[in-house]
């Protein structure tokens, strides 16, 4: 059973081998907010904490039988690295979808890994099954007491570097970090509030807690990758249950646009999954004007091949990009007139497509799509009005 002696026990034996990461305010979320930058963790994320601790705790027996995991990338990176470090072998199960850089990182820190169509649950089911066929010990990326235990370490270290803090909000996929997070703060500080973050698009403990039992999702989508689970673990629902004070989702442009915030204001790189607790503050799903919050960013290990598409659609929620169509006459000095309400404006235009021949206007109508660089939301809405103040007819 958790107790807050195995988080003690899981910290001291995390000395030299976790980072005790770095909690800084942050430039313009607000004063009272601040990132526990679990991305700058050894690995890339918190789970090499969990990990770690799980490895550490097997007998001789199962160590010599090898262990093996089940992982979107991150507690795939933690169990490589925890097992060839203790002289153990590892075997990772990954969803064929994993980011290629998780994939390489897995397979750096000295496991084998195994590829399974599907999603992480996909993964997991391979897993138990392996598991059963070749005697493997299974390490639970969530749903384990020394897992929990040593994610718990982190809501430690956040009452050691803010003791004043108010409220903390933590990512949820399967639930093991903030299981670990609210079971210690709540021990230690039981007036800090707990707040779980969730993307929309696989919101497991969501709708567990709606429906007082853990519940299956029929499917995820989400580009936060590490947290898109289909069922939350019984005990961590059990425990989320007791000590987290509210559940909230966010939108994927949104967990966009905190990505893009993250790495201008704070010259950070969060992936999806942790990037959702500084999207909910952004977006004013979690107050906090008058209480110290941390956010805990879970976790950096995004993949750079999409991370040029992520900040575009950053961009695009927060107003620095925007699109905006419209139909006009085609003579001469339409085109220029228009262009030139936008340059007052003080809008950069880095595209524009011009069609003559739209099938779906008039003859003689022409649709002029232009890509801008933009202030904010605001600005945008000011180049709207500006051009139908103008006469100009806009595309929605």
């Amino acid at each position: 059973m958790l107790s807050l002696e195995m988080i003690w026990e899981a910290k001291q034996a995390l000395e030299g081998v976790a980072r005790v990461t770095p909690l800084t305010p942050t430039k313009n979320l607000g004063k009272n907010v601040y990132i526990k930058a679990e991305n700058l963790q050894l690995t890339g994320a918190f789970k090499v904490r969990g990990a770690y601790n799980k490895i550490r705790s097997l007998s001789a027996e199962e160590r010599e039988r090898g262990v093996i995991a089940c992982s979107a990338g991150n507690h795939a990176q933690g169990i490589a690295l925890s097992a060839t470090k203790l002289g153990i072998k590892s075997y990772i199960c990954m969803p064929a979808g994993a980011p290629l850089s998780k994939v390489e990182a897995t397979r750096n820190y000295g496991a084998e890994v195994i590829l399974v169509p599907g999603v992480y649950d996909d993964a997991a089911r391979e897993a138990e099954r392996l598991t059963a066929e070749k005697g493997y010990t299974f390490a639970h990326p969530f749903n384990d007491e020394y897992v929990i235990a040593g994610q718990g370490t982190v809501g430690v270290e956040i009452l050691e570097q803010l003791p004043e803090v108010e409220q903390v909000v933590v990512p949820i996929g399967g639930g093991g970090l903030i299981s670990g997070i609210a079971y210690a703060i709540k021990m230690l500080k039981p007036k800090c509030k707990v707040i779980g973050v969730q993307a929309a698009g696989a919101p497991s403990m969501v709708d567990s807690r709606k429906a007082g039992e853990p519940v299956t999702l029929p499917g995820v989508s989400t580009i936060a990758d590490g947290i898109a689970v289909k069922r939350p673990g019984d005990l961590t629902y059990e425990l989320c249950s007791r000590y987290v004070d509210e559940l909230i989702t966010v939108e994927e442009d949104e967990i966009c646009a905190a990505i893009t915030t993250l790495i201008e204001d704070q010259k950070t790189v969060a992936e999806g999954a942790g990037a959702t607790t500084v999207a909910a503050v952004m977006f004013g799903k979690v107050d906090a004007s008058e209480k110290k919050t941390v956010c805990v960013v879970s976790g950096g290990n995004v993949d750079v091949t999409t991370l040029s598409r992520i900040i575009t659609k950053g961009l695009v929620k927060l107003g620095r990009i925007a699109k905006i169509t419209t139909r006009l006459v085609d003579k001469p000095g339409n085109l220029t007139g228009m262009l030139s309400i936008v340059s007052q404006t003080g809008a950069n235009i880095t595209s524009i497509d011009h069609e003559r021949e739209d099938k779906k206007s008039e003859v003689g109508i022409c649709v002029v799509e232009l890509i801008l660089e933009t202030r904010n939301a605001e600005h945008v809405a000011e180049i709207r009005a500006r051009l139908q103040e103008n006469g100009y007819e806009l595309i929605d």
